[in-house]
């Protein structure tokens, strides 16, 4: 899992109120604490793993009211204040490391995800928490909501597999499926390469359908929110599009070349999330 995930949330930006935005940073800096454990560097994968564990120590500390380690103060300090001031559930932070330490394994042992039903359950750790504590944040909880919320977060994890195929190979990161790969007789060669691929473009093409499809699942919750947390979430819902737009506009050869959303691409963000409705 890459911070650039994270980042398709719009962290503590101006759409998001002011009294919001402390715990917004919160959430995110736990995060991105969490990635740079697992990705960055030169540790090994225990090391990883040991780090990792300290760090749910940690958590659960502050989550029961103990003190924490004082290892990453920058990290835990603000968190518990945001766990006391919004009655944050620890528990959805805590299935964040799960997907982290999920990610350091498969690395380590070089594991592929056999279907692509495994890999959407991955993202039941890897993203979906994301939303859920964003939707605590702002006092919505209905069954509703929190699929919908599920299923924006899923596609947006999808999305950024198909974005940084490239980069996630160079780390040792595989998230085309065994399934998906056999269904469309793509070999591992054909990502590796840099070269392009029939069918390797074929399996990319079908993956960034079913993420859009998904996406426009769960985009009723963006009308659904009233104010400007609404229109961070239109935000949210259209650049994950955009990058799908730009992945085809390659040809799909997203393992050739990363896209990415920029500055040229906000007014088009902007007017597609008033069309919205």
């Amino acid at each position: 899992m890459k911070i650039t995930h994270y980042e398709n949330f719009p962290v503590a930006s101006w759409l998001c109120p002011a009294r919001l935005r402390p715990a917004v940073a919160a959430i995110y800096h736990f995060a991105r604490s969490a990635d740079d454990i697992a990705d960055e560097g030169n540790a090994t994968p225990a090391e990883r793993l040991t780090d990792l564990a300290a760090l749910r120590a940690d958590l659960a500390a502050i989550a029961s009211g103990q003190p924490h380690s004082a290892r990453w103060p920058q990290v835990f300090d603000p968190l518990c204040a945001v766990l006391q001031a919004f009655a944050l559930p620890a528990a959805l932070l805590a299935r964040l490391l799960d997907a982290f330490e999920q990610d350091v394994r498969y690395s380590a042992s070089s594991q592929r995800y056999p279907t692509d039903a495994e890999l959407l359950d991955y993202c039941t750790r890897s993203a979906n928490p994301v939303g859920r504590l964003l939707l605590h944040l702002y006092g919505i909880n209905d069954a509703v909501s929190l699929a919908q919320s599920d299923q924006i977060c899923s596609a947006l994890q999808l999305i950024n597999f198909w974005q940084d195929i490239g980069v996630d190979l160079r780390r040792g990161r595989w998230y085309p499926s065994l399934q998906a790969m056999q269904q469309h007789a793509v070999q591992e060669a054909d990502l590796l390469s840099g070269q392009a691929s029939t069918n390797a473009s074929r399996m990319v093409a079908a993956y960034c359908r079913d993420a859009r499809a998904l996406m426009l699942q769960g985009a009723g919750l963006a009308l659904r929110i009233p104010g400007r947390a609404g229109w961070e979430l239109r935000l949210v819902v259209q650049g994950g599009l955009r990058i799908l737009d730009k992945i085809e506009a390659i040809h799909h050869e997203s393992w050739r070349t990363r896209v990415r959303i920029g500055a040229l691409d906000s007014p088009l963000l902007l007017w597609r999330a008033w069309r919205m409705g």
